[in-house]
């Protein structure tokens, strides 16, 4: 058998299981942290692949010390393409998608690792981050909560369930299937997007399996703040998503967009557009109120997890954020239907011009239907001043 790199903590060299790559453009200190807690797994017979994203800062050196084997990109081409990097020079036979600012518990590899084990037909998991959230304030709490709520529910079968969608944040995926697949897209997605959830719709398609571990679980480490989480949720997020749901055709009614959600988000439209004429006509006053009411009843399991992590107080003061969160995800939908229609408006005068429909024109809306969602990333620019440019969305 060839020599290979060993974990950060094997003493002989040779082929591992598992390869753990870290995309990380000016980590910081949450990023040693990362590696520090991936260095006090329960499991560290793993190889250690860190894609430099041409970071400004310390990154590379903290890399190296931790033992990684380290690709330095010359210039910044986001997480897609860094992860693409990590997974073909990796060797291991599942890759662990790991964010920067995500630390690990003891057990996470193990834990991940033994559904492999016991599941030869499991193609690819992923977990969710931890109800103990350490970035201050109530946006950077609230947000991290609600991730691990919504992560944290459906019919779990030995902790465990079925699911359509894939995230690098915490996630493991079979190695020659990734690539059989071609990877991350980062010509559709060369900015932190929803490069991880294409891929996992387009892993469902192919008829293999990934699985929701909700024992599998990380802390994130990163600080939100209300901007950062309008910009992530309407140009990272919601805008591309609702884009690739109609670009695939697929109807999404798990995680983030069940049912409920949705109505959620119906109803606080229906709040705003009514507010302006409330002290015209006194009568509509009852549809912010209904919106509110509606939010809250769909929500109340979520609103009692969260007094019983942080408190009543902090609960109350959640329910604000909740609502800029939908009202980013209404947003969203209002955008990318502009997006939609503009493209729509585009191919339409290619026809009436009589241009012939082959095969030429396939590709080219194709590439119509990438460039929309394109379109809308690079609208987020407009809400960055000041920002660091995380690779984590969630």
């Amino acid at each position: 058998m060839d020599d290979f790199p060993a974990g950060p903590a094997c003493s002989e060299p040779g082929r591992p299981r598992l390869s753990v790559v870290i995309p990380v453009h000016n980590g910081g200190l949450g990023f040693e942290r990362c590696l520090r807690r991936l260095r006090d797994s329960d499991r560290t017979d793993f190889e250690l692949v860190v894609v430099d994203d041409a970071s400004t800062d310390d990154s590379p050196r903290i890399a190296e010390q931790f033992g990684a084997r380290l690709i330095r990109q010359p210039r910044k081409t986001g997480p897609a393409h860094a992860r693409n990097a990590g997974a073909v020079a990796a060797t291991g036979e599942l890759i662990f998608f790991l964010d920067a600012d995500v630390a690990v518990h003891r057990d996470t590899i193990r834990r991940a690792l033994d559904r492999f084990d016991k599941d030869p037909t499991l193609d690819a998991l992923f977990g969710s981050y931890d109800a103990q959230p350490e970035a201050p304030g109530i946006v950077s709490r609230f947000r991290n909560l609600l991730h691990h709520w919504v992560h944290q529910r459906g019919d779990f079968v030995s902790d465990a369930r079925p699911v359509k969608t894939f995230w690098t944040g915490c996630g493991v995926i079979r190695r020659e299937l990734f690539l059989e697949l071609g990877g991350f897209d980062p010509k559709l997605y060369a900015r932190p997007a929803i490069e991880d959830i294409e891929l996992g719709y387009r892993i469902h398609r192919s008829g293999r399996r990934v699985v929701l571990a909700r024992d599998v679980q990380a802390t994130h480490l990163k600080r939100w703040t209300l901007l950062s989480m309008i910009r992530t949720d309407v140009f990272q997020r919601g805008v591309p998503w609702m884009l690739l749901l109609w670009r695939m055709k697929i109807d999404e009614s798990d995680l983030n967009v069940s049912r409920g959600q949705r109505l959620c988000v119906g109803a606080t439209a229906a709040a705003l557009a009514s507010a302006p004429f409330v002290a015209v006509v006194p009568a509509l006053g009852f549809v912010p109120a209904a919106a509110l009411a509606t939010i809250m009843l769909v929500n109340h399991a979520f609103y009692r997890f969260l007094i019983k992590q942080k408190g009543v107080v902090f609960a109350f003061a959640s329910v604000p954020v909740h609502f800029v969160y939908y009202c980013c995800c209404g947003a969203s939908v209002a955008i990318a239907l502009g997006v939609r229609a503009a493209e729509s408006g585009r191919e339409r005068r290619i026809e009436a011009a009589g241009t012939r429909v082959d095969s030429a024109e396939v590709a080219l809306s194709g590439r119509s239907q990438r460039r929309g969602e394109s379109i809308a990333q690079s609208l987020g620019t407009f809400a960055e001043t000041g920002g660091r440019d995380d690779d984590s969305r969630d």
